[in-house]
């Protein structure tokens, strides 16, 4: 049996990813940060659909933490580093610390992820790699701008992987999403979201169950790696 690994499946895009993988017929192995509550229903939603379930309390910006709980996934075959923080701040009020610590999980956690999954991929003579990041990775965003630098670091860094781990059967690709409709964007206003949505060609937000479905597609398709898809309601275009 193959097993995706998805980092941040305790919620949102990470547990409608985990789904999807398990719906799909891998089992599923996810990796959640404090959310114990949450964590439960992604292993419930999933055993429902007939995966078999492991579920990883880890901080992907810890190396010792990160290579254990890679290790401990049987028939790893699909990486999805989906675990992300965001900061809406101007840029004169943006400390180091903060800077840094969005740095660490949106680009460091996947960069421990993938170091400790490559090895384990070589081993099985391929397999996939995913990573979820934003257009404001490719625009840049107001206000987002630790965002929207760690994220065009993980877009910079599925192109070098691409061109590494090709010639071993190694795909590795981007998801590049727009406003999808998560906690992460909680703290917008009712008004900011119509004022935002009127930009959105579609005119709507992106769900986790759409944002899903493009991961899978991308760790399924044998002839893509290197691409960074764009999931933003032609925002970006």
């Amino acid at each position: 049996m193959s097993a995706a690994l998805v980092t941040g499946g305790s919620r949102g895009i990470g547990r409608a990813v985990c789904l999807a993988f398990a719906r799909a017929g891998y089992d599923v192995a996810f990796l959640y940060a404090h959310d114990d509550a949450g964590a439960a229903e992604t292993a419930r939603l999933c055993e429902a659909a007939g995966a078999g379930v492991l579920s990883l309390r880890c901080d992907v910006t810890c190396e010792a933490q990160v290579n254990e709980a890679v290790n401990a996934v049987p028939g790893l075959s699909v990486l999805v580093n989906n675990a992300g923080v965001a900061l809406y701040k101007q840029v004169q009020d943006t400390t180091l610390a903060e800077w840094r610590e969005v740095f660490s999980v949106n680009a460091d956690g996947a960069f421990l992820c993938t170091r400790a999954a490559v090895p384990r991929l070589l081993r099985r003579g391929g397999g996939a790699i995913v990573n979820v990041s934003s257009i404001w990775g490719e625009c840049g965003g107001a206000c987002e701008s630790a965002y929207s630098a760690s994220k065009a670091a993980l877009i910079g860094f599925t192109k070098a992987c691409a061109k590494e781990l090709a010639p071993s059967g190694i795909r590795v690709n981007c998801l590049s999403c727009g406003f999808v409709d998560t906690a992460m964007n909680g703290h917008l206003s009712p008004e900011e979201r119509r004022e935002f949505f009127r930009a959105v060609p579609l005119g709507r937000a992106g769900t986790p169950e759409e944002a899903a479905a493009a991961v899978l597609f991308l760790a399924e398709s044998r002839y893509l790696t290197g691409q960074v898809l764009r999931l933003d309601g032609g925002t970006a275009m």
